[in-house]
């Protein structure tokens, strides 16, 4: 596994032009794929933060990471990203999920896994340019060129299973614990199986957050928000690997303590409600050598890219960090 990729947001107090100098340093610096997060409330618009990205880069894949079935309607979608993948010369890809922060913020419901498995038959008919029967109507998307990849953003068995299925990627969420992450992966491999489809028919990209700092506990702070973001999905979980069973009254507490308008600020209220022990096993902090030593156990995963989700506050220097000090490092095995 060789391939690094970025996903951010872009908050309120960002200015938007800022995407650009960073997705052309993302490419200068050898990043493949840039995801950015769809959060209307409290986030920069996604597709004007992915137009820019496009036109500041050549090859740079570009997504959104990932955006839902509800608060836009697929034909709008459909559009958007075709539109993307003009800007960015075929290198658009789509991140679909069940929608958490920007569903629940304007006041929906996540989708269900039959509405997802529907959505993505949806969207392979949109990209064909074809008029098709859709919605009660005839559709036809006149700008369709070529059939973008279409991701999942996964976690639960349900979503694993359906990525393996029917998808040309999946968004790997939830931990960046390897015994995790092997737990995630055998149900993806329950997809595959199922519908009779090869795993080089899927690209496999495992997000992560890392905070390196030789005072871990200013690390362990730095990637708090992003720990008890995920562990407030965690708490709706039916099944999760046993190891992780200790940790249900934590997600309960993030769960319950969210705000949603300070989704992975560094400044959110809510994030001192998981331990220190949830955080190291969700998130890479620590020294350097600390680091260094889980994304080796990461990297012998059977994955395809590992995205590194890019706190603000010095974006730039921490992507430069991982350019420079950290995938060097894996490269060469030291």
């Amino acid at each position: 596994m060789d391939r690094w990729g970025l996903s951010m947001g872009v908050s309120p107090r960002e200015p938007l032009s800022r995407v650009s100098d960073l997705a052309a340093a993302a490419e200068r610096l050898g990043f493949d794929a840039m995801w950015f997060i769809d959060f209307q409330l409290g986030m920069k618009d996604v597709y004007a933060a992915m137009y820019l990205a496009a036109v500041a880069t050549e090859d740079m894949n570009i997504g959104a990471a990932c955006t839902n079935l509800v608060t836009r309607h697929p034909t709008v979608t459909a559009n958007a990203t075709i539109a993307l993948d003009e800007l960015s010369n075929g290198h658009a890809m789509l991140g679909l999920g069940a929608g958490w922060s920007a569903v629940y913020g304007a006041g929906g419901e996540p989708s269900k896994l039959g509405d997802l498995s529907r959505g993505v038959d949806e969207f392979r008919m949109l990209f064909t340019g074809e008029e098709v029967d859709l919605y009660g109507t005839k559709v036809r998307v006149a700008s369709a060129q070529r059939q973008i990849p279409i991701y999942l953003a996964v976690s639960q068995p349900g979503m694993l299973r359906l990525s393996g299925e029917k998808c040309d990627g999946a968004i790997i969420m939830g931990g960046a614990d390897p015994d995790f992450c092997n737990w995630q992966l055998q149900y993806i491999y329950e997809g595959l199986e199922k519908a009779g489809r090869d795993r080089s028919d899927i690209v496999l990209d495992l997000v992560v957050t890392m905070s390196i700092d030789d005072d871990e506990e200013k690390a362990l702070s730095d990637v708090r928000a992003w720990a008890t973001s995920q562990a407030a999905t965690f708490d709706v979980w039916k099944t999760m690997p046993p190891a992780w069973e200790r940790f249900r009254p934590e997600f309960a507490a993030a769960n319950s303590g969210y705000h949603l308008v300070e989704h992975l600020s560094l400044h959110a209220g809510h994030k001192e409600v998981v331990s220190d022990e949830f955080v190291r096993s969700v998130a890479l902090a620590g020294t350097v050598e600390q680091c260094l030593e889980r994304l080796r156990e990461l990297q012998e995963l059977d994955i395809d890219r590992i995205t590194f989700a890019l706190l603000s506050g010095g974006r730039m220097r921490r992507m430069e960090q991982l350019a420079t000090d950290i995938i060097p490092a894996l490269r060469a095995g030291k």
